[in-house]
């Protein structure tokens, strides 16, 4: 074409989008943004924001129950679930500018809503008009996966998307899946009061982590009255006796949960289909992701850039705007400057409680990938914030090269786990090892402590034994 209406248009208002939209803007770019639903995307209306709404209120709940604990002799809380689930709704409002129309429109971009149809690697039609674009970028996100049940169809299921309309708790509640959204739910739930039955195919409940991860959430979970049944297949919906039941099979042998309400939270599929990317030969992998390459251009049209869950390989808001900026940055530059997508260092977290936090290799993976490493440990049961605070229970695990202070990864189990975290992820991008941690001063009493000790255990684990007996020799000496 002669001329292009932009240079770049973002499809998707999500996470993924509103950077790659800022980004453009921010470079005096001509950019549009078609959003077909609500601006904020999942993670401003169904994801993020409420479920950590929720799980903050129902963490409230659990200090209650725990009264005795911090030495209150009585007390108690009239929990009422509609002013829950209003108290989420009026922050997603809080929130919501952040991500609104007027904030991008005031930046420069053009905000457009409706249903984009992709025509050509360089036409978009909307709305009955048809814009011109140099770079498309894709961010159109992902949805609630739904397996195949037998008689899911035929009832009013949950997923993620549609929990925030319910205005009832639910006095028995299944959740089919032990990652990371059923997990957080699963506890959320039972604090607010459902009987809760999680159900996970798998040996263990999140699967991604070690295994005494998932043990150790499992018995805490366990002792808050969750129903936990690994190794479980859930077969088909029936109703007995008017009420709703599970059929599934665990071990060979077929049981049956009750259930007044059900979760669906096994994963996410791709909304990569069904507005036109297929008809211009776009590629996807089997789990209709789009196939990019490293700087995230589809196969097919080299003008065509896709992020965030669309294109996986990790769904976290983080990891959406961090692939964002390579799309943003490569669509304007390209072909005189242009930057392959890092994923070296990924954090995340399970907002459970306690919450679990990761960065790089665990245990598993590592044996997986044949990689050696040292393990270094500290129990937050002795640390002393943890314990004026009460929460004196999880871990920090490091995993390092073999007698070098470098972070191959840690996994951090406790309280605040989400932001203990960060440290680990700017040392492993930074290439900074445990000696700089054990040398930098950390606020006492705080959470954080736990990272110097943890640097000072391996410390201890890797002194140098032949240079301590020379030293002893020498303070000896000196003693004459």
């Amino acid at each position: 074409m002669a001329k292009f209406d932009y240079n770049i248009i973002v499809i998707g208002g999500g996470s993924a989008g509103l950077v790659s939209a800022y980004i453009a803007s921010a470079t005096k770019a001509k950019v549009a943004l078609i959003e077909k639903n609500k601006m904020g995307g999942d993670c401003l209306n169904t994801g993020c924001v409420p479920s950590k709404a929720l799980i903050r209120s129902a963490k409230i709940l659990s200090y209650i129950k725990r009264h005795r604990e911090f030495g209150i002799k009585s007390a108690a809380a009239e929990f009422d679930f509609p002013e829950a689930m209003e108290r989420v709704q009026t922050i997603i409002k809080k929130i919501e500018p952040h991500d609104s129309v007027k904030r991008y429109t005031d930046l420069g971009v053009d905000c457009f809503s409706g249903q984009a149809n992709i025509l050509s690697p360089h036409e978009i039609e909307l709305n009955g008009n048809i814009l011109t674009t140099k770079n498309i970028i894709i961010a159109t996100g992902a949805r609630p996966t739904i397996p195949p049940i037998n008689g899911l169809e035929k009832i009013k299921f949950l997923t993620s998307d549609n929990l925030w309309n319910i205005h009832e708790l639910p006095k028995k509640l299944l959740i089919v899946g032990g990652g990371p959204i059923g997990s957080e739910f699963a506890q959320c739930f039972a604090r607010l009061g459902s009987d809760v039955t999680q159900v996970e195919m798998l040996p263990h409940i999140l699967t991604r982590e070690d295994d005494e991860i998932s043990l150790t959430l499992r018995q805490q979970f366990e002792r808050e009255g969750i129903d936990i049944q690994t190794d479980t297949t859930c077969k088909a919906i029936v109703t007995e006796n008017k009420k709703q039941v599970m059929v599934f099979d665990k071990g060979g042998q077929e049981a049956r949960i009750e259930f007044d309400q059900i979760l669906i939270a096994v994963g996410r599929t791709a909304n990569s289909k069904g507005f036109g990317l297929e008809n211009i030969g776009i590629e996807f992998d089997q789990h209709n992701r789009i196939i990019v390459d490293n700087y995230l251009r589809t196969t097919t049209h080299k003008n065509i850039y896709a992020c965030g869950d669309v294109v996986g390989p990790y769904q976290f808001t983080h990891t959406a705007a961090h692939q964002a900026w390579y799309c943003a940055v490569n669509a304007l530059f390209s072909p005189f400057k242009k930057f392959k997508v890092d994923y070296s260092v990924i954090p995340w977290c399970t907002f459970t409680d306690p919450e679990i936090a990761r960065v790089g290799l665990n245990e598993k993976e590592a044996t997986r990938q044949g990689i050696d490493y040292e393990v270094t440990r500290y129990g937050i049961d002795d640390l002393d914030r943890a314990i004026i605070d009460s929460d004196d229970h999880g871990f920090i695990k490091i995993l390092t090269a073999p007698r070098k202070d470098r972070v191959l990864g840690a996994t951090i189990m406790g309280s605040n786990a989400g932001n203990l975290i960060t440290e680990y992820v700017s040392a492993m991008k930074h290439g900074i090892g445990l000696n700089k941690i054990l040398g930098t001063i950390h606020i006492y009493p705080t959470m954080a402590e736990a990272n110097k000790f943890v640097a000072g255990t391996w410390k201890k684990n890797n002194a140098p034994k032949k240079l301590l007996k020379l030293v002893q020799k020498f303070h000896a000496w000196r003693l004459r």
